[in-house]
């Protein structure tokens, strides 16, 4: 079965977030490749100076079985950053106590908040915000509300 991973891409600080991330999970980055690592393509535009120390891609480990992946965004290689809500990553946690720790280290500084941390009809604990990077997330814990939310066909 194929695994869910998020990737991210940043406008120039996909090293600075992927720092705070390790924080946050607890985990160590085993590095960064560099745009100034990739070797010279004649298909491709050369990297510019002012892009060679920026993040190609880099990913941690969650827990062993997810990754979370970044990228900063070059424009000489056509690439646009746009922020967006499009894509949040969401954070399925296996009791009310990891929740809230994600949540207190995950939103520090958020620019968003839209839901804070709490109750809802489909779970004991959601929450959905938007990081100090612009990264959306959520938070759930279904808690004894899981069951409220599968077919009851």
């Amino acid at each position: 079965m194929a695994k869910l991973h998020a990737y991210l891409n940043f406008n120039g600080n996909c090293e600075e977030a992927f720092t705070f991330y390790e924080k946050v999970f607890k985990t160590k980055n085993p590095g960064y490749m560099r745009y100034g690592d990739i070797p010279a393509d004649p298909q491709m535009p050369p990297v510019p100076d002012d892009a060679k120390n920026k993040i190609c891609h880099t990913a941690i480990s969650i827990n062993g079985e997810s990754m979370l992946m970044g990228a900063d965004v070059i424009p000489a290689f056509g690439q646009q950053y746009v922020q967006g809500n499009n894509t949040y990553v969401m954070l399925m946690c296996d009791n009310a106590d990891e929740a809230k720790t994600l949540y207190e280290a995950l939103s520090v500084n958020a620019k968003v908040v839209e839901m804070p941390l709490g109750e809802t009809f489909f779970a004991e604990l959601y929450s959905s915000f938007q990081d100090q990077f612009g990264i959306c997330w959520m938070v759930y814990f279904g808690g004894s509300k899981d069951e409220d939310c599968e077919s009851k066909d």
